[in-house]
């Protein structure tokens, strides 16, 4: 196979990683005891813990698992919401010996047996009467689990405790085995295993990926190199701990120091900024989009003065912008407009989201472009970073100081890159996963004796060495004419052009055009109703709105403008309905299961071709 090197740019040297997570966490409690760590809600407000404080909770949880009988590498899982008790029982399950199995917290009662079945977890963190009757019900599927710790629901003294029950149980091994958790951190090895995430996907069971400890804290080391963090940064962390983005900045935390701002509800990101005042934070596209058309939506109830102030302000900010990308200072007099625009418009979004973000991290989705300038222009730069979970969600991100629009920066000192001669994306280096989980041939599909693992993905690499994704190597159709089309490309830049898109979904497979799906941001649709002076609030009615679809129509002739001819969308449906996690139609980090869409609504696609397949 015919392959194109990309070897690792700028740094090609990282420090040596610490033994294990648990010595990183022990090394990191040990340097910085009485600094902030944590910062978490409660009922009176945010509450703040050291260090070494945490230390303490995490060894009493320790050693309870201990005192339950967990042994090394044995799989104990967490289902939960991401919260401080969430990073607790991953640190104490770590300095346990043990290995971490995530459950998302989305995931129904025959999800959830299968992972806890499959992984051979003894022991399952559950959040709350929710996840805690997802294992009742389930009870029979499960003989292997002696102990549910529940952080919220009551327990019932036998089954289900709570972290009180496992912290006293902590309390008394410590009693009787004061080194107890000390011995345990000593023995693990690098290669022993620390995480079972398993994959959503987007077809298919999900698989265990294992990751082992040397995976994590190579991340850890390997993200020194960029120069992007210090101790004196802050970070908000919502994304869900169960995906390995969320580990992956867990344990760069443990690397660098910084305290972080933890809290997983979504509906509490905008007014948690404004609180907490972040210097970066990370998520998918998705949430870098709604707040994009958030803004735009509430500019158009604004006044014309108002609206033609927000775009000049845009102009000069992306004028300065384009200069910075192409690595020139921008022309004093854009400088002399931009503190304009700044002070009027551009200052008042980054206080959206506390007035402190230096930059912004974007994974697990391709971002729009549109979307990424939008930002940078306000002075927000999205850094995108490359990974799967199968490389511990670390492969390639952006740098402060090299970026551009749409690549996801040159690969992780480290780590190595090759694209095969169809473009796919082949990636070794120590993030690489063991293997999956009780599956060798699935293992033997994607992974080399020498270390390749085949991402899927298909991708090219610029002149600077870093690479840009285009697609999913399964995702990429073919119409009955013979041309390949990207869906993930059109769809993401749908998604910058037209403000009041939620998902796009192009489907064009053995047929003569494309067509499309298009769902509407539910709040971001009800500000442009209200805006137009439509009578509805309902995203149903709404969505039917004759001016909406003509809005939608106008998006997508913008969208058109910018497509091959034979790329472009010839008719598209607008869905009644968001896509959700809940309804099966998106994985839990916001990927649309394209399998699942298409054969769910089958017949309205078929509409758009009236009976024409292409041969």
């Amino acid at each position: 196979m015919t392959m194109q090197t990309a070897g690792t740019t700028g740094h090609s040297t990282y420090p040596a990683p610490a033994v294990s997570m648990a010595r990183l966490f022990a090394d990191r409690v040990a340097a910085t005891p009485d600094v902030e760590a944590y910062r978490f809600p409660t009922d009176d407000g945010w509450a703040s813990v050291t260090w070494a404080e945490t230390d303490q909770t995490v060894r009493l949880m320790a050693a309870g698992l201990l005192a339950l009988g967990i042994r090394p590498e044995q799989p104990v899982a967490i289902a939960s919401n991401t919260r401080i008790e969430w990073l607790y029982a991953d640190l104490a399950i770590t300095c346990a010996g043990a290995a971490t199995t995530t459950v998302y917290p989305s995931t129904g009662a025959d999800g959830v047996a299968f992972i806890v079945a499959d992984s051979g977890s003894r022991i399952v963190f559950a959040e709350d009467d929710t996840q805690v009757a997802k294992l009742r019900e389930q009870r029979g599927r499960l003989p292997d689990v002696v102990r549910v710790v529940t952080f919220d629901s009551t327990p019932d003294g036998a089954w289900v405790i709570g972290l009180d029950d496992l912290q006293a149980l902590g309390a008394k091994h410590l009693a009787e085995h004061p080194t107890a958790v000390d011995e345990s951190v000593a023995a693990i090895q690098p290669e022993h295993l620390a995480t079972l995430i398993y994959t959503s996907g987007t077809t298919g069971p999900p698989k265990g990926v294992e990751l082992t400890h040397h995976c994590w804290t190579y991340i850890g080391a390997g993200a020194t190199t960029l120069d992007l963090l210090s101790p004196e940064d802050l970070q908000y962390l919502w994304l869900p701990l169960s995906h390995a983005f969320g580990k992956m900045l867990e344990v760069v935390q443990l690397q660098v120091g910084f305290p972080t701002a933890v809290d997983g509800r979504i509906e509490k990101i905008v007014e948690n900024l404004a609180v907490v005042r972040p210097t970066f934070m990370a998520g998918p596209p998705r949430t870098y989009e709604k707040v994009h058309s958030a803004v735009v939506a509430r500019v158009e109830e604004e006044g014309a003065l108002q609206r033609q102030l927000f775009r000049w302000a845009f102009h000069v900010g992306t004028q300065a912008s384009d200069a910075r990308l192409q690595g020139r200072r921008p022309a004093p007099w854009v400088l002399a407009q931009l503190a304009v625009a700044d002070r009027l418009v551009l200052a008042r979004i980054r206080d959206r989201l506390g007035g402190r973000i230096r930059f912004l991290v974007s994974g697990s989705a391709a971002l729009s472009h549109d979307v990424a300038r939008w930002f940078h222009a306000a002075g927000m730069p999205i850094l995108e970073g490359y990974a799967l979970t199968e490389t511990s969600s670390g492969a390639c991100i952006s740098r402060l100081d090299d970026m551009a629009i749409g690549v996801v920066g040159p690969p992780l000192a480290g780590t190595e890159l090759r694209l095969a001669a169809d473009g796919e994306v082949f990636i070794r280096g120590p993030g690489v996963m063991r293997g999956y989980h009780h599956r060798p041939e699935a293992t033997a599909e994607v992974l080399s004796d020498d270390g390749w693992f085949a991402t899927g993905d298909v991708g090219e690499l610029d002149g600077g060495g870093r690479l840009r994704i285009t697609d999913r190597k399964k995702d990429l159709i073919k119409t009955s004419g013979g041309k390949y089309i990207a869906p993930q490309v059109i769809e993401v830049m749908f998604k910058g052009v037209c403000p009041l898109a939620s998902q796009m979904l192009v489907h064009a497979d053995g047929r003569n055009y494309a067509t499309a799906l298009v769902a509407l941001d539910p709040d971001a649709l009800a500000l442009w109703g209200q805006a137009q002076g439509l009578a509805a609030t309902d995203y149903a009615t709404l969505a039917a709105d004759p001016a909406v679809r003509q809005y939608v129509a106008s998006c997508v002739d913008v969208l058109n403008a910018r497509l091959n001819r034979w790329e472009t969308i010839k008719d598209f449906r607008i869905l009644d309905h968001d896509l959700t996690i809940e309804e099966g139609h998106l994985t839990p980090s916001m990927k649309v299961r394209r399998t699942v869409v298409e054969s769910r609504y089958a017949s309205l696609l078929e509409s758009m071709y009236d009976g024409q397949r292409g041969g």
